[in-house]
């Protein structure tokens, strides 16, 4: 009887300890050609444009091969947390994860939705550079 006392007093503890609480929010790497972008359905291939968006209130994930792509379906989808989201995009020259809101953009790139929005973490020389919420309101079509 006490290794029934003895298991079950280890399982409760197992589960408090794998459910801290503590959501991750950092960017994970998209297993690229595997990944499906979750508004147009297509398979992430492109790197430089691939972008992720975090769920704060429960760590859900998902994935984008577009900006475009991610702004669209807050906006389809009507998501109540978009404010609070956590969204990562890839730097076109660098690879490396930047926060989406405070990344800098470029227009004119061949996208694989073809929005055309390039993140940079910096400005670019030579080149308008635009803010998350200017590509936000020209992906929805919003007057400037």
């Amino acid at each position: 009887m006490n290794i029934y006392k003895w298991l079950i007093t280890l399982l409760i503890s197992l589960s408090f300890i794998s459910c801290s609480g503590e959501i991750d929010t950092n960017p994970k790497e998209i297993k690229y050609d595997r990944e499906i972008c979750e508004l147009c359905k297509m398979i992430i291939s492109v790197r430089n444009y691939a972008a992720q968006t975090i769920n704060p209130h429960n760590g859900d994930r998902f994935y984008w091969d577009d900006i475009g792509c991610a702004i669209l379906w807050f906006d389809e989808k009507g998501i109540e947390w978009e404010d609070e989201a956590i969204t990562y995009v890839k730097d076109v020259n660098t690879n490396e994860w930047l926060n989406a809101k405070e990344a800098y953009y470029t227009h004119g790139a061949i996208t694989p939705m073809d929005f055309g929005f390039s993140a940079h973490e910096t400005k670019q020389d030579g080149v308008e550079n635009y803010d998350y919420n200017y590509v936000r309101d020209r992906v929805l079509g919003k007057p400037l």
